[in-house]
């Protein structure tokens, strides 16, 4: 699956790992030495990550049921836990770097 960025059109994702099952959300990207260029985890439901345990920062976007944009987090580093979310349904997790201020609150991604 492809991850793009509906307003600009730049392709965030060309490799989306869908982690829906409560062991495959719990594991995360623990136990990973980094996530490739293009790669990404889109975990479902969730509302909240943490980067503990991890060996890398992240890029995480918090979207909604529509796939709109509620927030934001760049340059997540290990051992840190992210605002919790509510509004939250999907968490879309980048290498850090991936998102350099381009997606912003209420945008839109686009998963196909």
């Amino acid at each position: 699956m492809k991850c793009t960025h509906a307003p600009t059109g730049v392709e965030l994702a060309t490799h989306v790992e869908h982690a829906r099952r409560f062991g495959a959300r719990l594991k995360g990207l623990l136990g990973r030495a980094s996530l490739a260029p293009h790669q990404a985890l889109l975990l479902e439901p969730c509302p909240q990550v943490h980067t503990w345990f991890m060996r890398f920062s992240i890029d995480v976007v918090f979207l909604d049921q529509q796939n709109r944009v509620v927030a934001v987090a760049e340059n997540l580093v290990p051992w840190r836990i992210s605002k919790l979310y509510p509004s939250a349904r999907r968490t879309l997790e980048l290498p850090c770097g991936t998102l350099q201020g381009r997606v912003k609150p209420g945008d839109e991604l686009i998963f196909n």
